[in-house]
Order: structure tokens, then C-alpha cells, then sequence
């Protein structure tokens, strides 16, 4: 390995070119090439973590290897820093999100500083002179996070803006709760939410004297995540940004009782009987939770030891997410052998909520035991949508409140707009994502088939997994009282609006190109029947549909009104189908009627999976 050498002012000179360097087919001899090495060059120069730069001047030396033998490694180690130099890390309505390591495509504290810096500079000029923005900010227990909000506050800071950082590690409903109970202009979150634990992520909140209508204290949108980046495109290299070090005020944990207040004015003061089982997947929510519960009257929460603590490596589930096969395993299995009525996961940064329970329908006894062998389940994001809804809308309807709507998104179920129609209630549709939703006129509950339920707008514009656990084992300790379960308010919904069943399919991809393939393909050659029943219609949401703004997306929709949508994940390199089947249900259906329709239209969105399988070439 050659030795690099550095100027009298501490520069990183470009490496030579090795003698077969001709023999490499991503090498570029002329000047393109030697310009690339110049920007990486200066990127380390400008770097302002130590780490950072060792780590990129590593990557230099390997692909500068004179060293025939280290063919391999040298072309490796070039392609890997074209990849970290292939763009800036894109700042959009999701903010940042990334994978952890140096460089400008990557989430490190170079890219942060600069990200704040912009943010600052946009918050300075929407305000105008002599107003001082004040700014909280939060951040969650992921490798970095902390690091990252301490260089957020020292940028904003010495640009001259009020900022105050959350007191530790917390979940993000409390920094988008402090957002408004703070009455600040700006929030930051540093998180990943429930990505590998190699990524994090820098969502951005606006509200106090910038964003002063329904979207006061919401995630950014259009024009907003365009005039962040190009404040942020403006500044200049990491290390002439300047930084405090102090004159930011780290808040006090009356912030966080203050949040756990406002969930608890949710509580129904109701005599507690349900058995519960709790987890935060190795993430920040298991105090707040066991808090507001404890504080809500259950007294019988059994937690998944091995995942309450919180641990950056996620150490036991391959992935984050409680979406993802095997995450949920664990919980399952301590409430099958504690007998519980329900389980209730958190996400790592706590804005999701999952819902498991005992469903006798989908016991097999077939093969090894386990608890889902034994009929314990996950509810789909519909299921619990549409039981919050219901339960928001019924509370709703009855305290005489006018002009209340719920709202989804254009890919949750459609149920929820036959519950707000039962009771009396306005209901909207909205792109995915709950910057938008939370952004709807009187909105009074809205969700997304993601796991994401705002059941509280007045205080949080987010989603909020904390706030939905507590109601959800409300809803489930009122059904005990009356000898009954989550699963027969299911059959009562189905009776009276049509069983409604989802599902969804996805593919990951490493070749980013073959998203856009995938949507090309199928808007030219969409399937012409999904599980026998023809497709009547095929709808490009790009165009806009139903008044919504045009994204990227395809709706299919058949004869017996089975509908799917198709879109490009907004958060990873995911391709996602959202499937519904709906069945007709009597009125007056019985248990084993319900069993029966459950069954077929379970069969029926098996088939639905496997046409769009074929039709998308996955």
C-alpha cells in the first residue's frame, strides 16, 4: 500500500495511477477519472469527522494499490467510493435516510452539518430578519443518532437560531408532540425508524410562525423539501460551517411527562382485566409505553425482556420492522406462554404500532409448534385501521363534535371510508405518507396500512405508535368485559360494511434501475384478470387520480372489486402491491359463516398474489 502523501496545509493529495490500472474495465483514464479522485480528495479535506476520513483515505489506498495481486481489491474499493460519490444524499419530503459511512451519497456528520446549515438558512429567510427560529431537536438510540443531533444544535446555534434538544434517546411521537406543546418553527429527528441497523435518517417537522395551518407540526412537504435542499445545496464544505460548542438548552424530562399526559387524557378509566405483552424491538419506546400503560390502569404487561432495552445492532430480529417475517416471533411466543389477550410491538423509533392476538381461525397444528402454529397473528394494518377508526369514530359521532373526518391513504383499505359514512362523518383520501395525512382538514383519526395510526392530531401530527397501543388495549379490554375479542369487532365490521381483507407483496432490489422497469412494464402491459375476475380498470396515478397529486403508482381494479396499487416504496428499494379482496357478508352472518368467508377471500388474495407475481415479473 502506497503512503499519501498531504500538503504543508494538511491536504489529501490524489493518488497516482497504478501501472495496470488499464486493466480495471471501471477505470477511466482520462480526465473524468481524475477529477473523481480530485472530489474525493477534497470531500476528506473537508471532512469534520476523523473517522470519516480515515476511512475514505483507506479506500484511496486500496484503489491506489500498485500491487498486481490486489487487482480485486482495488476495483472493489473504486467502485465502492463511486457509489459513496455517485450524488448528495437526496433531501426530500422523508428528509434524509441512508446507510452510516463517509462520503456525500452516505449518512455521516458532514452530510448532517450541511443538512443543518441549510435548514437554518431556510428558517432564517422564511422568518425574515430579526426573528430568532426556535428549533427542538430529537433523536433515537441508533449508532450516531446522538452525535448527529449534538452537531445539529451546534450548527443552528451558532447561526444565530433558539434550539433545545430532546433530554436522551426517545421516540419520535415525543419530538413531533414537543414541536407543537414547544411552539417551535422547526423540529429535527435523527432516526431510521425501523431500517437495517446500518442506516439512520434526519426527518424535518415545521410549524410555530412558519407553517401555521393544518399542517402546523407536520413532516415537510412540497414547496418545503425543495426550498431545504437547495438552502442546503448552497452551503459550502462541512468544515467551514461553523458550530457552537454550547448555548443550546437540553430540555428537562417534563417534556416527555408532558407527552405521556396528553396520551393519558386518552385513557377510558375503565377497570383494567387484559393481560398484555409488550415490545420495543430492541428501540427507544419501552419506557414511554410501559409508563402510559402502568399509568392507564394495566397492571398485567409482560415485556420481551431479550428486546426492551435499546441496542443499535438490533440483535435479535434480522430486520427492524415488525412488518418483517420473524420479527414478531419473540412476542409471540412470551404471549403464548403467558397466556395474553393481545400483543403490542413498537417499532424501534416507536411511531408504529403492531397488534397481534389469538385467532383460532388460523391454528394449524401442522408441523413444529409454535405459537402462530397455535393461532396467534399478526392483524394486518387494515385490521387495526379500521378498528381505531371505529372506535375514534363511534366516540366521535357521540360527543356531538361536527365536521370530523377520518382519512388513510390512497393504499389503505377502503373501509374506513364506509365507517366514517355509518357515522355521519367526512372522510378523505391521501397520498401515502402521514405527512399528509395529518395535514387533512378536521381530521379527527387517519392511518396507513403501514402500521402508522395518528389517533391523536391535536397533539401529535404524526403518526403515533404509543398513543395507539394505549387505545387499541382500551378497545381490547372493553371487548374482554364483554366475553369478547379484537377478532369478533373484526366479524361486526364485516357484518355490517363487507369483509375487507389485505395483503401485500413486495420485492427488494439491489439494481435501482429495475424499479422504474418494473412500473414501465406494468403500465404497458398491465394483467388483464386477477384471480379470474377481469380488470376493468387501470388507473396511472402519476396522472393524479381522484384529485390527488400525481405519484408514482398504478391501480388495478376487477369486476368483483378486488383492487391493487402498485408503487415504488418512498423509504426503501421496495416494489409494493397493496392488495383487497372484498366479500359480502349478511347482516345477521354467523361464526362459522364469517370462518367461511375469511377462508375464501383469504384463497381469493393467495391468487391475486401470484397474478401480480407473474405480471411483474418478480
Amino acid at each position: 500500500m502506497t503512503e499519501r502523501a498531504t500538503s504543508p496545509r494538511g491536504k489529501t493529495s490524489r493518488p497516482s495511477v497504478p501501472a495496470d490500472a488499464t486493466d480495471d474495465p471501471s477505470f477511466d483514464p482520462g480526465s473524468a477519472h481524475a477529477a473523481f479522485l480530485e472530489r474525493v480528495a477534497a470531500w476528506i479535506d473537508d471532512d469534520v469527522d476523523a473517522g470519516d476520513q480515515a476511512d475514505l483515505r483507506h479506500l484511496l489506498d486500496l484503489a491506489d494499490s500498485p500491487d498486481p495481486r490486489k487487482h480485486d481489491v482495488r476495483r472493489a474499493a473504486l467502485a465502492e467510493l463511486r457509489d459513496r460519490f455517485s450524488g448528495p444524499l437526496e433531501f426530500g419530503t422523508a428528509g434524509l435516510r441512508g446507510a452510516m459511512a463517509a462520503g456525500p451519497h452516505r449518512m455521516n456528520r458532514a452530510v448532517v452539518v450541511r443538512a443543518a446549515a441549510g435548514l437554518g438558512a431556510y428558517l432564517l429567510d422564511a422568518l425574515g430578519s430579526g426573528t430568532r427560529p426556535r428549533v427542538v431537536v430529537g433523536f433515537d438510540a441508533r449508532h450516531r443518532s446522538r452525535a448527529f443531533a449534538v452537531d445539529t444544535a451546534a450548527v443552528l446555534t451558532a447561526a444565530g437560531l433558539d434550539v433545545s434538544v430532546l433530554p436522551s434517546a426517545l421516540p419520535t411521537p415525543v419530538l413531533a408532540f414537543a414541536v407543537r406543546h414547544l411552539d417551535a418553527d422547526a423540529g429535527v429527528m435523527v432516526t431510521a425508524s425501523h431500517n437495517p441497523p446500518a442506516d439512520n435518517g434526519y426527518k424535518v417537522y415545521l410549524g410555530g410562525r412558519v407553517v401555521t395551518d393544518g399542517g402546523q407540526g407536520a413532516q415537510i412537504v412540497p414547496p418545503y423539501d425543495a426550498r431545504i435542499a437547495a438552502a442546503i445545496a448552497a452551503v459550502g464544505p462541512a468544515r467551514s460551517v461553523p458550530r457552537a460548542g454550547d448555548g443550546w438548552t437540553v430540555l428537562g424530562r417534563d417534556v416527555v411527562r408532558a407527552y405521556a399526559a396528553s396520551v393519558l387524557a386518552l385513557s377510558d378509566g375503565a377497570p383494567r382485566r387484559l393481560k398484555v405483552v409488550t415490545t420495543a424491538l430492541h428501540g427507544v419506546g419501552g419506557a414511554v409505553v410501559a409508563h402510559v400503560l402502568r399509568e392507564a390502569g394495566f397492571t398485567t404487561v409482560v415485556p420481551v425482556e431479550e428486546q426492551l432495552d435499546p441496542d443499535p445492532d438490533f440483535p435479535s430480529v434480522s430486520f427492524p420492522n415488525p412488518e418483517e417475517p420473524g420479527a414478531m416471533d419473540l412476542a409471540l411466543a412470551y404471549a403464548q406462554d403467558a397466556g395474553a389477550d393481545v400483543v403490542l410491538a413498537n417499532d424501534p423509533d416507536a411511531d408504529r404500532c403492531a397488534v397481534a392476538v389469538y385467532d383460532p381461525r388460523v391454528g394449524t397444528y401442522q408441523g413444529a409448534e409454535t405459537a402462530r402454529s397455535n393461532g396467534w397473528r399478526m392483524l394486518h394494518g387494515d385490521e387495526v385501521g379500521a378498528l381505531l377508526g371505529e372506535d375514534v369514530a363511534r366516540r366521535a359521532a357521540s360527543s356531538g363534535a361536527a365536521g370530523g373526518v377520518l382519512a388513510c391513504s390512497v393504499v389503505s383499505s377502503r373501509l374506513l371510508s364506509r365507517i366514517a359514512a355509518a357515522h355521519g362523518l367526512g372522510f378523505a383520501t391521501t397520498l401515502t405518507g402521514f405527512k399528509w395525512i395529518s395535514r387533512v382538514d378536521g381530521l379527527v383519526f387517519g392511518y396507513e396500512e403501514a402500521l402508522g395510526y395518528c389517533v391523536d392530531p391535536a397533539h401529535v401530527r404524526d403518526k403515533d405508535g404509543i398513543s395507539a397501543a394505549l387505545l387499541v388495549a382500551q378497545l381490547a379490554n372493553r371487548l374482554k368485559a364483554e366475553g369478547r375479542t379484537l377478532v369478533d369487532a373484526l366479524d361486526d365490521l364485516a357484518r355490517r360494511h363487507g369483509l375487507h381483507v389485505s395483503d401485500q407483496l413486495s420485492a427488494r432490489f439491489t439494481d435501482l434501475d429495475r424499479i422504474g422497469d418494473t412500473m414501465t412494464h406494468l403500465r404497458s402491459a398491465p394483467p388483464r384478470t386477477l384471480a379470474g375476475a377481469g380488470v376493468t380498470d387501470v388507473a396511472d396515478l402519476s396522472a393524479g387520480l381522484d384529485g390527488l397529486p400525481p405519484t408514482d403508482g398504478v391501480r388495478l381494479l376487477t369486476a368483483d372489486s378486488t383492487r391493487v396499487i402498485v408503487r415504488p416504496s418512498g423509504t426503501e428499494p421496495k416494489v409494493k402491491c397493496y392488495l383487497e379482496v372484498v366479500v359480502p357478508v349478511a347482516a345477521d352472518a354467523s361464526h362459522d359463516d364469517l370462518t367461511a368467508a375469511r377462508a375464501f377471500a383469504r384463497e381469493r388474495i393467495d391468487r391475486v398474489k401470484a397474478d401480480m407475481s407473474r405480471a411483474l415479473g418478480l
